[in-house]
């Protein structure tokens, strides 16, 4: 399966209100987003000046998400909605993670080198959500809506709140929904 059949496969298991595949790849603001990156992160990568914020502040234009050309993202990444998404430079997301609108991956540090969060596989990012901080988000949790997460979370754990705080740990729901999103 090609990655593009893949990550158009991920909406429509995720997103319930996805139709078909022509209206996800057409008219969905995260797969154009997400697109533009991987040509962002690809010319980031190979140190070409310029040309990858360019064609960043281009997709933010259009997509009203920002993602920076330095962010590592996984496959199947989906963004919900997502105006107002924030990925900056040194964020790192893992596989199958799903966000919402508004939801930052931040820095709260202007001290170079990592200072944006690592999400590892299988995350979910409810809506308005801030994650600030060169801090981990283990495999399988969940972060409630309008959180601000600034401290690391274990796996397979649900946090909400400002600032957020483990309400579930080892969720069964969670293990569950990443089984269930397998493609």
């Amino acid at each position: 399966m090609s990655k593009v059949t893949s990550l158009i496969k991920a909406y429509q298991k995720m997103d319930p209100a996805a139709r078909n595949s022509w209206e996800v790849l057409l008219l969905y603001p995260g797969i154009k987003a997400i697109f533009f990156h991987r040509i962002s992160h690809a010319l980031y990568r190979y140190k070409i000046p310029f040309i990858p914020r360019l064609i960043s502040e281009f997709s933010r234009w259009i997509t009203g998400i920002e993602i920076h050309p330095g962010a590592s993202i996984g496959q199947d990444f989906v963004i919900d909605h997502g105006m107002g998404v924030v990925i900056g430079e040194t964020t790192i997301i893992g596989n199958q993670v799903l966000i919402y609108q508004g939801v930052t991956l931040g820095g709260n540090t202007l001290i170079a080198g990592k200072r944006h969060p690592t999400i590892e596989d299988g995350v979910v990012i409810g809506a308005g959500s801030k994650v600030l901080g060169n801090i981990k988000v283990g495999m399988n949790s969940r972060i409630g809506a309008n959180s601000v997460v600034v401290d690391d979370v274990p796996a397979n754990c649900t946090v909400a709140g400002v600032p957020a705080k483990i309400i579930k740990k080892d969720s069964a729901a969670s293990k569950k929904w990443h089984a269930d999103y397998q493609i």
